[in-house]
């Protein structure tokens, strides 16, 4: 008995056993069943983060609900199509032909040479200059193959198209200037002459010494540090890296004002006050076939380097001239005076104060154009 009268039960050990096991929850999910679960949301992640940075495919100008064609438009032999714009005196009356070479995140209509040069020089000395829209900007057809050789035979395609004969001349801007490196190594036999403006350099050129192109890469802003690495090791991450809101992309695709120099500051002032500066059809296919796809030739693994190309002129048949603002905040003074130095055969010209837009410069213009004709100003 209980002292409360109650009567006092012992219980066995196999029903507290048995109780015990009554109570216990049976697992939901069988370990298999958890293995797989988790397998399956394994490769949904994948699926979701592969479809992440697949790049949208390009908005083709003239295809249903794409941008219309308005510009004339030459037809390669890969079937691509090439914009251009043409410029000076009639192509028929010329006495010197230039094929423009566009920078980036412009097109044909940004063909600062030809739009700045004064109308004496042109007609004086009978100056034709056509620009194009490099492949996937503006209206020309995007090339999903885009090598640092197939731009110099897209250009060589377009002179012939146009009938400028067996020679001609080649000026870049900027991406465009680093374009003209490679008309240099794989067409020169069909070129009268060649000027680079600010040329882009790549910091993964084989003949660059590591320290000083260390020094000029530290230059350059975090964000656009990291985007030209990624453009370089992992060229399949660059939409992604340069679109996603996690982080800071390119600040030269934003725009970053930081970028310009006082000079540059004063001259995009002046170009947007006079609305010269319209950049929305030259990304109107898609930002991947143009500004990103530039990032990943331009900054990716080249079959050559600057520092090696043998002299295009050396019976002196034709001249090759650079130029370079000094306070260009875009491409490292100290790494473009170093390509010029290491080719004797290169006209460098340093602008003091000058920053990457100097060729909008009042005169500038005229000069280069002299310059690369040898007359005496």
């Amino acid at each position: 008995m209980s002292d409360d009268g109650g009567v006092k039960r012992k219980i066995s050990a196999a029903s507290a056993r048995a109780h015990t096991r009554k109570n216990d929850p049976k697992p939901i999910l069988s370990p298999g069943t958890i293995k797989n679960i988790l397998l399956v949301l394994l490769v949904g992640c994948l699926a979701l983060a592969y479809r992440a940075i697949q790049p949208p495919p390009p908005n083709f100008c003239g295809s249903p609900g794409g941008p219309p064609i308005t510009a004339p438009r030459i037809k390669l032999s890969d079937g691509r199509h090439l914009a251009y714009k043409e410029h000076g005196v009639p192509k028929e009356k010329a006495n010197y032909k230039f094929i423009y070479v566009h920078g980036f995140d412009s097109y044909r209509i940004h063909a600062v040479v030809a739009s700045e040069l004064s109308q004496e020089i042109i007609e004086s000395l009978g100056i034709y200059i056509v620009s194009f829209d490099r492949p996937g900007y503006g209206e020309s057809d995007p090339n999903l193959k885009r090598t640092v050789k197939s731009m110099a035979l897209d250009i060589e395609e377009l002179a012939d198209r146009l009938g400028l004969g067996e020679k001609f001349y080649v000026i870049g801007f900027s991406m465009g200037g680093q374009v003209i490196w490679s008309c240099l190594q794989y067409i020169p036999h069909r070129l009268a002459g060649a000027t680079l403006l600010a040329p882009v350099i790549n910091y993964w050129w084989s003949g660059l010494p590591s320290e000083l192109v260390k020094q000029a890469y530290r230059l350059q802003p975090q964000p656009d540090q990291w985007a030209l690495r990624v453009a370089h090791y992992a060229p399949w991450l660059t939409h992604w890296w340069n679109t996603q809101k996690w982080f800071p992309g390119s600040s030269v695709i934003a725009h970053n004002p930081e970028n310009l120099s006082h000079q540059d500051k004063e001259i995009m002032a002046m170009i947007l006050f006079s609305r010269k500066d319209n950049r929305a059809p030259a990304r109107q296919q898609g930002e991947f076939e143009s500004l990103h796809r530039d990032m990943i030739v331009g900054f990716g693994k080249w079959e050559l380097c600057p520092t090696n190309i043998t002299n295009p002129f050396p019976n002196n048949e034709g001249t090759v001239h650079l130029w370079q603002g000094d306070e260009d905040r875009l491409v490292p003074e100290i790494l473009q005076r170093y390509i010029a130095q290491q080719l004797p055969w290169v006209n460098y010209h340093a602008i003091p104060g000058a920053g990457h837009m100097f060729p909008y410069v009042t005169g500038m213009s005229d000069k280069i154009i002299k310059a690369q004709l040898s007359i005496e100003s």
